[in-house]
């Protein structure tokens, strides 16, 4: 049964494929044929470019999404095994994923990471839970460690800025914000680079890394493909030549249990925000959206000429198409 629910685990060649289907959608602007197929994806967390790029991808191919919100109009969701559930939720995802199963025809699952622990985010346990008891295809619509959805659009829209990415140079760049965010972007961000054959530097604060499997990884990958990996601390470095400056926050690990102390930390980092002054004139300015505006990146930065966020965003759409055309096909 078919899944797309871990990015760390998708060989290069299938992500190629999904991004030539996309590609293919988005310039003969021609949907696959999903007529009477049922989508049915499930919101542990709030989504406005994941929900209605699904929801229109659905519409426009002539099938149907259908989504519900935990706990907003649906019974809260335990995934946890072997408690007792005498809480605030009502309702096992061991049977309420199985009971999907029957209405629909694939279903997505978002479930952000807890920031209690590195540790239990790396379990994964709802999107786990929709892996083992769905008996359809699952999405990931983002997860404690990845957005594979997202990754997609991002390589959609860095092949359309720089034309071969291969051996450009990439900048996943660290910026402040009001409190503590999770590592899927960065990771699935970092990823994307990677398969991308492009050249690799991690810009963020000491005690503001990624997960070291994650990181191995991408270095891994980097280097079959003949690319470097360079970790930098310096907030208003950015490497000569940078082709893409892809800005994202994340939370310090370190810092998860005590949020009191990662908010005041963030505040003595406010000049990590991204600035119109530190774009170079060939370098593009991407960002996975929501951002805050004068805390992640400067109004200068995001209204600049070569601030891409809404293209990027727009690929949304044409990624999804891509997904579910390779999820309801035969092959």
């Amino acid at each position: 049964m078919k899944q797309f629910t871990r990015a760390k685990s998708l060989s290069g060649e299938f992500i190629a494929d999904l991004i030539e289907r996309a590609h293919a959608f988005k310039k003969s602007k021609k949907y696959p044929n999903l007529s009477g197929k049922i989508l049915g994806n499930v919101f542990f967390n709030p989504s406005l470019r994941t929900k209605l790029s699904f929801e229109a991808a659905m519409a426009r191919s002539g099938g149907t999404a259908l989504s519900l919100s935990s706990g907003s109009g649906t019974w809260a969701f335990e995934s946890e095994l072997g408690v007792r559930m005498d809480q605030d939720k009502p309702e096992h995802l061991k049977e309420a994923v199985r009971v999907m199963s029957r209405y629909v025809d694939a279903l997505g699952v978002r479930s952000f990471a807890s920031l209690g622990s590195v540790e239990e985010d790396a379990k994964e346990k709802v999107l786990s839970a929709f892996e083992e008891y769905a008996t359809v295809p699952v999405v990931s619509l983002e997860s404690a460690f990845e957005h594979p959805c997202q990754m997609l659009a991002d390589m959609m829209t860095v092949q359309e800025l720089v034309g071969v990415p291969r051996g450009k140079n990439f900048c996943l760049r660290w910026a402040p914000h009001i409190k503590a965010l999770p590592l899927a972007v960065p990771h699935s961000a970092l990823l994307a680079a990677a398969h991308l054959g492009m050249n690799i530097t991690l810009a963020a604060p000491e005690g503001y890394d990624i997960d070291k499997g994650y990181e191995n990884w991408v270095r891994s990958i980097s280097h079959e493909k003949g690319a470097t990996f360079t970790r930098i601390t310096e907030p208003e470095r950015l490497p000569e030549d940078t082709n893409i400056v892809y800005v994202k926050s994340w939370g310090a690990p370190s810092l998860y249990s005590t949020p009191a102390r990662q908010q005041e930390e963030l505040r003595k980092l406010s000049t990590w925000m991204v600035r119109e002054q530190q774009l170079q004139r060939d370098s593009y300015l991407m960002h996975c959206l929501p951002v805050r505006r004068n805390v992640v990146v400067s109004d200068g930065a995001l209204d600049h000429r070569n601030s891409k966020v809404i293209d990027q965003a727009e690929n949304r759409l044409w990624a999804q198409l891509g997904v579910l055309d390779w999820i309801f096909s035969e092959e």
